[in-house]
């Protein structure tokens, strides 16, 4: 058994240091810099709510804006203990490279509260969210920022996030926010979106590796949304799942594990633990599994210094943000190992969160067979570009992808100067 520990490197420390690669390569100059390295806006507030007891309690708000330069700002809220301002700017770092790197109309941001979701009623979960979303009326809207779920959060969060807006602007708003129901303004193929482009990308670069899916070994990292969906792809294109893992740690079967089998499993106990379609073993050592593709879906900061010389995995295709510390990027490169970096990755969700907008704003909407091909057509259009740069410039994919993403944000703020 092993154990693998994190380096004290903030994450947005993390984040500006694959930034730095990129913009090195494209000799930016300072002005432009700066203004790539500092958000447009970031936002702290107090969140005051009632227990379901009548006691109260006040939990720390965030959103952060990032860019706007390509559009309305575009990022999820995530509720988790271990939210902090640092990991929301990191965060929405992020999400300004990702959306540009997939050409989306939007600049990044991020949003979150401090608490665990996991303690909270449904009443106190609507009462919460109805405040933050009223603390950021003024700031958010389909033409200013537009927030999604993220880590902790769910479409009927966004739901009550979207009512307290309409109810706001006394007029229903559905494109204040993604990720919604479909009753009331939600995409067909949003749920699964994240999970069906990592499976798109790794079919795609197994392709370009010469990779049979038959012959291919994949091991997923996490087995919530993503994860799952991603799994249940790989099998039915023909790949041998041969591990799996949530909290309860990992199960393996050289042999394959049955996905639906284990889908159906987590969904009835709200966890793997106790599966016996595989062997047990820690989430560190599921990653060092030989396998031929390796999906890290679950935290960041998962591929360390610590543990990169034993990944066995011919092709990595980040589903987490961040599970790729710079060192263990610079070790796994070294080796071989073909990464698919997370800004494209798991930039599945936020095609299909464009769609919606799109739709939203429209007041029509595509049937799921019809979303899917889009996000193909967009998703896999947009990575060839990033491994035609990667091939002209002789760098990785993570380092391409930063480049295609900085050049085309680096023109829109080029395009509209700066007002001062």
């Amino acid at each position: 058994m092993t154990t693998t520990t994190v380096r004290d490197v903030s994450v947005f420390g993390d984040a500006m240091a694959y930034f730095e690669e990129a913009a090195s390569l494209l000799n930016l100059e300072l002005g432009i810099r700066a203004l790539l390295t500092h958000p447009s806006r970031q936002i702290i507030f107090a969140i005051p709510f009632q227990r379901d007891n009548g006691s109260l309690e006040v939990y720390t708000g965030y959103r952060v804006q990032y860019n706007f330069a390509r559009g309305p700002a575009k990022g999820g809220i995530r509720y988790h203990p271990g939210v902090t301002l640092d990991e929301v700017t990191a965060l929405a770092f992020w999400m300004t490279w990702k959306c540009a790197v997939v050409d989306l109309p939007f600049g990044g941001a991020k949003g979150g509260v401090t608490c665990d979701p996991g303690n909270l009623s449904p009443g106190e979960l609507e009462r919460i969210t109805r405040r933050y979303a009223a603390e950021l009326v003024e700031v958010v809207g389909p033409d200013k920022d537009v927030p999604a779920p993220d880590v902790g959060t769910t479409p009927q969060i966004m739901a009550w996030f979207m009512d307290t807006y309409s109810m706001h602007m006394r007029t229903s708003v559905p494109g204040v926010v993604t990720g919604k129901p479909v009753e009331i303004g939600g995409s067909a193929g949003r749920v699964e979106a994240t999970g069906r482009g990592v499976s798109l990308l790794a079919f795609e670069e197994m392709r370009h590796l010469g990779i049979a899916p038959g012959d291919a070994r994949v091991v997923v990292q996490g087995f919530g949304n993503v994860g799952s969906v991603a799994a249940k792809m790989f099998a039915a294109g023909g790949c041998k799942v041969i591990g799996i893992s949530d909290i309860s740690g990992g199960y393996v079967n050289r042999n394959g594990i049955d996905v639906a089998g284990a889908t159906a499993y987590a969904q009835e106990h709200h966890s793997l633990k106790g599966y016996r379609g595989g062997e047990h073993v820690s989430n560190e050592d599921l990653l060092e599994v030989e396998c031929d593709v390796l999906v890290p879906a679950a935290l960041e900061k998962v591929l360390t210094v610590e543990n990169a010389e034993r990944i066995r995995a011919k092709l990595i295709v980040e589903a987490a943000n961040g599970p790729t510390t710079p060192e263990a990027d610079h070790i796994l490169q070294r080796k071989g190992t073909v990464i698919v970096p997370d800004i494209i990755g798991n930039a599945g969700g936020v095609i299909v969160s464009y769609f919606e907008w799109v739709q939203d704003r429209q007041g029509y909407f595509w049937r799921e067979s019809e979303v899917n091909e889009r996000l193909e057509d967009l998703l896999l259009t947009n990575f060839r570009r990033v491994r035609e740069v990667a091939l002209a410039r002789k760098v990785p994919y993570r380092t391409a992808a930063y480049v295609v993403a900085i050049e085309r944000v680096v023109r829109s703020m080029k395009m509209r100067g700066v007002y001062a």
